[in-house]
């Protein structure tokens, strides 16, 4: 009977490049956390990393798992472990959509990572039993509805924050930025194939101690913080925080606004990456993927991680620098001594955040042009629709907090005078509550309207309206009648679409003219 081989010279290329991935992936996850959120270091280094490190153990163990039987059933030594790991656009979406603004809210940060683990809880059960129906969800779901609602979350909540950091301290953010952008869309291979992540983090950290040492101290690095960073040294596991989980439940119906949508949104990715995975050779199971992403994803949120697992992009990757079975588990061995004996707190006093800010940057830039490349050109206008209701959510967020900060608020200001000097704050309002279902439906009936399929968007529009009768679109909670003119609206819309359908003559669609030859223009 054939037996793979666990481990093979090409594992050790794959561990040094996903490794340093998922190391990078930590430092920006652990700076979120301490610098955004403010969360007290005993709850970051005590109770979220050993669960993440926990997490991901499994998560990159049973991958390993899947593919030792893989390639024991087909007899092949060839077969390439999926990559996985922690979300990372989940991870800014969990962070500045749910965790920030309940910490801010509460002026607890505790509350925001309760809140953080009831979201993954939430899509964890969606994960698990999407597992049968994702096949239907895809088909039904226009691929520029959930790329376009995702590409708004990436410019509005994880590109700016990023770019504004870089160009407070330009020294380190901008020359960071560009050994970055060099590499990852110029092809420019540095040293050895040195990862440009890992150069970019190198480089700023030098910059940043050197300006210490000069007394301009750009970066804020100090041997004092070393020093601390050295007692947080030690053996933390994980503990159980069911108690947390549930705590959480208070905040569900801003939760569900955005859990049910983004699971939605990992089954489709996960299909995905699990097809492309099948175009390289390897075709693993996709119900068992996205059922045991969904099951570790609840064993880590019930140990106190708020950050969904996922399988990652890239598996081709890999195998073509010759990972196979091995280098999956020993990513998880080196994350769990990372998480579990508190380096990464010494790593996060020797590298300053803006040297990990253009990565951040350059996240947010691939996911927004991801809907762009990977949709038909013709679904554009839908995108920048799905776009519309995150630029007005951050909108808001920013003239909240610069209010706030003035001990002041939009209603005590008067919504009549600040939209004298042009703040329709009541616009933003309501057209950023629960951006990710808004986004998401705007454009999937932008999609259908340009497509011509007027019935279908008919079908999204009284799904909108149902979903803003009952608070998931266009308010700030879930209840009964909690938009009911918006809701109106929505129905009205559906009626004229499902008239079209059915009475008006139209041209054709763009994508039908392109392939007759034509150019598509308003009629």
């Amino acid at each position: 009977m054939f037996k793979p081989k666990l481990w093979t010279p090409g594992d050790w290329n794959a561990l040094f490049g996903f490794g340093t991935n998922i190391l990078v992936n930590m430092l920006v996850l652990t700076g979120l956390l301490r610098f955004v959120l403010k969360m007290p270091d005993d709850i970051v280094f005590g109770r979220i990393l050993p669960a993440v490190g926990l997490m991901m153990c499994l998560s990159t163990f049973y991958y390993a798992y899947l593919a030792y039987q893989l390639a024991k059933k087909t007899g092949r030594s060839d077969i390439c472990a999926l990559p996985s790991g922690i979300s990372v656009p989940h991870m800014f979406v969990v962070v500045f959509v749910i965790m920030l603004p309940i910490a801010l809210k509460t002026g607890d940060p505790v509350k925001g990572w309760e809140a953080g683990l009831t979201w993954v809880f939430v899509q964890s059960f969606v994960l698990m039993l999407g597992g049968f129906v994702a096949p239907l969800i895809r088909k039904i779901t226009p691929r520029a509805a959930l790329l376009g609602t995702l590409a708004g979350v990436s410019i509005a909540f994880i590109s700016m924050r990023p770019a504004e950091e870089m160009f407070i301290t330009p020294l380190i953010g901008i020359v960071c930025f560009a050994i970055i952008v060099i590499s990852w869309f110029g092809g420019v291979r540095y040293y050895k194939g040195i990862p440009a992540g890992l150069v970019a983090i190198a480089v700023g950290s030098l910059i940043a101690w050197g300006s210490t040492a000069l007394g301009l101290n750009y970066g804020g690095m100090s041997s004092g913080n070393v020093v601390q960073a050295f007692s947080s040294f030690g053996f933390s596991v994980p503990l159980p925080a069911i108690g947390h989980v549930f705590s959480g439940f208070e905040f569900l119906g801003v939760i569900l606004v955005t859990a049910i949508p983004f699971g939605i949104y990992d089954l489709v990715e996960a299909m995905d990456n699990v097809e492309s995975a099948a175009v390289a050779g390897d075709s693993f199971p996709t119900t068992r993927v996205l059922s045991a992403d969904g099951v570790i994803s609840l064993i880590g949120c019930c140990m106190g991680n708020p950050f969904i697992n996922a399988v990652y992009i890239g598996h081709p990757g890999w195998k073509a620098m010759g990972g196979r079975i091995g280098y999956s588990a020993a990513t998880g061995v080196v994350v769990i001594l990372l998480a579990w004996f508190g380096i990464i707190a010494l790593m996060m006093a020797l590298i300053p955040v803006v040297a990990i800010s253009p990565i951040l940057l350059y996240i947010g830039m691939l996911i927004g042009a991801q809907a762009f490349q990977e949709t038909p050109k013709s679904h554009a206008p839908a995108i920048i629709l799905a776009l519309t209701p995150h630029l007005a959510a951050w909108g808001k967020l920013m003239i909240d907090n610069a209010l706030g900060a003035a001990g002041t608020n939009a209603a005590a200001v008067g919504l009549d005078k600040l939209g004298q000097v042009g703040v329709l704050y009541h616009g933003l309002e309501v057209m950023g509550g629960g951006a990710i279902l808004g986004g998401l439906m705007l454009g999937a009936i932008g999609v259908c309207v340009i497509d011509r399929n007027f019935m279908k968007a008919a079908g999204f529009a009284l799904a909108a309206a149902l979903l803003t009768f009952f608070g998931f679109m266009h308010g700030e909670a879930i209840g009964v009648a909690q938009s009911p003119v918006m809701a109106l609206s929505y129905l009205v819309v559906a009626g004229v679409l499902a008239g079209c359908a059915k009475f008006a003559a139209v041209s054709a669609s763009p994508a039908a003219e392109v392939e007759h030859g034509g150019h598509a223009a308003p009629a």
